[in-house]
């Protein structure tokens, strides 16, 4: 393998992931994912952000910089942007490994350095306006940006090429598809892309977005010409795409989003399943889209994504012992944990002898800053009538949908 140049003085150092394993133990990646390294070099050398031993990442990032005729020993900092064992599960081999190389992490990282992986000789830690200086005109500046997604995360600024290595901010999903660059990706691939920065945004940075819009504010002031973050694509022809793209993310979470609606169903008898038909027919008639997911059978990663852009949310499922259909709960906890907020929301479901899953629905939503319109409940299987309401109600909700201003596109 081969190191990747960016720019002077900068090269990739990463690993393109292709594994059944799910990322933090949780969200499936079936497209993959990349573990982003970076070298740096002026006249002296150093590593930003590290992989762990996870599909042969460790040999890649050896062979690579054996490829720019470096040794682990010729290596003076590891640069730390961020604690999490994606970026740094092979610090302590590779630090032995390197002999006399220093740890460089933000102040709050010093800690978890000794927590994770026992080491606390040649640790220092940084403040944001902090810098290093590699010799040669290479000086790099480090940016605390607390919370995006850890609380000791920082970035680190190289002003000679005006490289930002971001960390897990800009950050995707999904392998390398032969391109490591944007500018040499093609527009079908962006779109790709785009679908896994927004899961990887939903799945993993969503409830830290007010955290995400002062970090891109703190570094507003820089003049950025690349960006290089942990996962997915080095952005050297546009970056301004993909810190617009995390822009309309994190505001998903405040007053507006997309003209869709995430419909997400569960049945246990099919009785429920009779009013999806109605439901989706009286969206469709205000011509507003709908992504439709199946609970349990449908991942919550995905789920996760769909809702996250969505202006607003049908949820479809019957009552259960007293209460909601139990997998449909769990949509509900990470809906709230992820702080899926500001949406317009319909449920209609079936009962047999009794209800009580709008109840149980509603003491789980209380803090979720929802629009919930009234509840379409029926017995049984639905009539007639409740399937023309089941229409009304779908096309009620996409009225409302059409209306909600947007502050970005």
């Amino acid at each position: 393998m081969k190191a990747t140049k960016i720019t002077d003085g900068v090269h990739w150092i990463g690993a393109n992931i292709s594994t059944n394993d799910l990322f933090e133990g949780i969200w499936p990646i079936p497209h993959g994912v990349t573990i982003n390294s970076y070298v740096v070099k002026g006249e002296k050398i150093a590593i930003i952000d590290l992989v762990r031993d996870w599909a042969g990442a460790s040999n890649y990032l050896i062979e690579e910089l054996k490829s720019l005729g470096i040794s682990l020993k010729d290596v003076d900092y590891f640069i730390l942007n961020h604690l999490e064992p994606d970026h740094t599960g092979d610090l302590r081999a590779l630090y032995e490994l390197a002999g006399g190389a220093e740890i460089i992490t933000s102040k709050k990282g010093v800690p978890l350095v000794d927590a994770f992986y026992g080491l606390k000789d040649k640790v220092r830690g940084v403040s944001s306006g902090d810098t290093l200086d590699l010799g040669g005109g290479k000086v790099l500046t480090f940016y605390d940006a607390p919370n995006v997604h850890w609380p000791e995360t920082m970035v680190t600024f190289d002003s000679s090429t005006g490289t930002l290595f971001s960390c897990d901010a800009f950050g995707s999903f999904g392998a390398l598809k032969g391109c490591l660059f944007d500018d040499q990706t093609s527009e079908e691939d962006h779109k790709f892309y785009e679908r896994e920065s927004l899961r990887y945004y939903s799945n993993i940075v969503g409830p830290f977005s007010n955290f995400v819009l002062k970090a891109i504010d703190a570094v507003s002031s820089l003049d950025i010409k690349i960006i290089a973050p942990s996962h997915g694509l080095v952005w050297r022809g546009n970056p301004k795409r993909i810190i617009d793209r995390y822009i309309a993310y994190a505001n998903y979470m405040k007053d507006y989003a997309e003209p869709k609606i995430t419909l997400i169903w569960g049945s246990m008898y099919g009785n429920t399943e009779l009013m999806l038909r109605s439901v989706i027919q009286g969206v469709a008639s205000e011509g507003v889209s709908t992504e439709v997911f199946r609970v349990p059978q449908d991942n919550i990663s995905f789920i996760l994504a769909s809702a996250w852009e969505s202006a607003g949310i049908i949820f479809g499922m019957p009552t259960y012992e007293y209460k909601m259909y139990p997998p449909m709960r769990d949509v509900l906890n990470h809906l709230a944990q992820k702080h899926t907020w500001k949406k317009k929301v319909f449920r209609f479901g079936s009962f047999g002898w009794s209800g009580g899953a709008q109840k149980d629905f509603d003491s789980m939503i209380e803090k979720m800053k929802w629009d919930v319109l009234d509840p379409l409940e029926f017995q049984g299987a639905p009539s007639y009538e409740d399937l023309d309401k089941g229409f009304e109600m779908g096309k009620k909700l996409a009225q409302e949908i059409k209306v909600i201003p947007r502050k970005l596109k």
